[in-house]
């Protein structure tokens, strides 16, 4: 065969690139807005100013105080004596993911109390770790009665019983204390998504015997996204320790987590500094208001908001006898443009509330008033700037009709 001719390159190393002009990248200048969705909310600004505190080591003494003082505010807000209580350094599903992660094993019988979106959630998680779920559905805008869990404990040996405590897809609160109780009688363990509740209602770990229990910083307790406090007592322990084989994650994996933020110090990865200080000043706030005056005045927030929606002529969706304290959903009027009304009340006010999913998609408005967007001021913006966006759509409701029925019920239970 004869030998190929060597390729000439020159032309091509002479040959002129052509210049492309380089984009330039404005300064960062989000808008702003009033965050009044289902999370995330606005944060304290306490807690923005917390983020941008200098860096430090994480093992120096000065930061391990710090995590000592996170941990010490958790157990505070969580109502527990627990031993365990630290955040796992992600959003709020990292912290639910952790927990089955690390207590679940291939096989084990997971009963989830499922009333929501986050109920599927649950079974999701599970499953993928290789659970028997039993899936305890209840039609959504009711709870997931207790009397249904107790017969799923009675009927097969189960490993974990999974619920959320107010489901923000739903809006409604579930009553939790029954099924502690029949989880320590059929030794369960009862796991608690309290991502929305926490900060925003009452949520006591110890009392209601909920085994592990995990939260969110973006909703009530007024931060950001980007860390889940969580909390486990003893018998969570004692199932981590009693495991055959290691969980199937590293970063997850709440032994080596629990010995990063014990006097171990382990090294198993390094803590997002400004989350974690921002997550202590959220506690911190929470702690020097009262958890009975936070969860009032979310109760009067929303309160406030519930008056004028229906001042409005508006229906709300779900059982009001167990409406969560912090977040609405609301049923979108005949005739009127879901979507359109949420858009344009970005556009127009700058003001979020949010769609609904699943089943209740294109149907439902959510409206959460939740940390420190938890105030009378923010209702009655709220409905005011509804108010004129359903009015330009041919909705009519008596003007000024809900701020008016706002300010009245706030003033009326100020006097009582």
């Amino acid at each position: 065969m004869r030998a190929s001719a060597p390729v000439d390159h020159s032309e091509v190393l002479v040959r002129p690139m052509t210049q492309q002009p380089r984009r330039r990248f404005a300064d960062l200048n989000p808008p702003t807005r009033l965050l009044c969705g289902s999370g995330p909310s606005n944060p304290e600004p306490r807690v923005l100013r917390a983020l941008a505190t200098p860096l430090i080591g994480q093992f120096d003494p000065a930061f391990t105080e710090i995590m000592d003082d996170v941990m010490a505010l958790g157990r505070l807000v969580f109502q527990t004596e627990n031993r365990r209580s630290f955040p796992v350094s992600g959003s709020s599903r990292s912290g639910l993911e952790a927990v089955l992660a690390s207590v679940l094993e291939p096989g084990d019988r997971v009963v989830v109390g499922n009333y929501g979106r986050f109920g599927d959630l649950f079974c999701e998680i599970a499953r993928r770790y290789g659970a028997d779920v039993t899936s305890i559905d209840a039609e959504w805008g009711t709870i997931v009665e207790p009397d249904r869990v107790v017969a799923e404990l009675k009927a097969r040996p189960t490993k974990l019983v999974a619920i959320v405590h107010a489901d923000t897809s739903t809006g409604i609160l579930q009553p939790l204390a029954e099924i502690g109780a029949a989880c320590r009688v059929y030794d369960a363990l009862l796991v608690v998504d309290a991502v929305l509740s926490i900060g925003g209602c009452e949520l006591d770990v110890d009392r209601w015997q909920l085994d592990a229990c995990i939260g969110g910083l973006q909703k009530c307790l007024g931060g950001p996204s980007g860390m889940a406090p969580l909390t486990y007592n003893e018998r969570v322990e004692a199932a981590l320790h009693a495991r055959r084989s290691p969980p199937p994650t590293n970063y997850l994996d709440l032994l080596q987590l629990q010995a990063y933020w014990s006097a171990d110090r382990l090294n198993h990865h390094t803590a997002p500094t400004s989350m974690v200080y921002a997550l202590r000043e959220a506690l911190r706030i929470v702690d020097e208001e009262g958890l009975d005056a936070r969860w009032m005045r979310h109760r009067a927030a929303n309160a406030a908001l519930v008056a004028g929606l229906e001042a409005m002529g508006l229906e709300l969706f779900g059982d009001r006898a167990h409406k969560a304290p912090m977040i609405t959903l609301v049923r979108v009027p005949e005739g009127i443009d879901e979507a359109a009304v949420r858009g344009q009340l970005l556009d127009d006010f700058g003001i979020e509330i949010m769609a609904a999913f699943g089943p209740l998609n294109g149907l439902v408005w959510r409206i959460g008033l939740m940390g420190y967007n938890a105030r009378l001021e923010c209702a009655v913006t709220v409905l005011g700037a509804l108010e004129h966006v359903l009015s330009a759509r041919g909705y009519r409701a008596p003007s000024g009709a809900g701020q008016q029925a706002a300010l009245a019920h706030a003033k009326g239970a100020a006097v009582a």
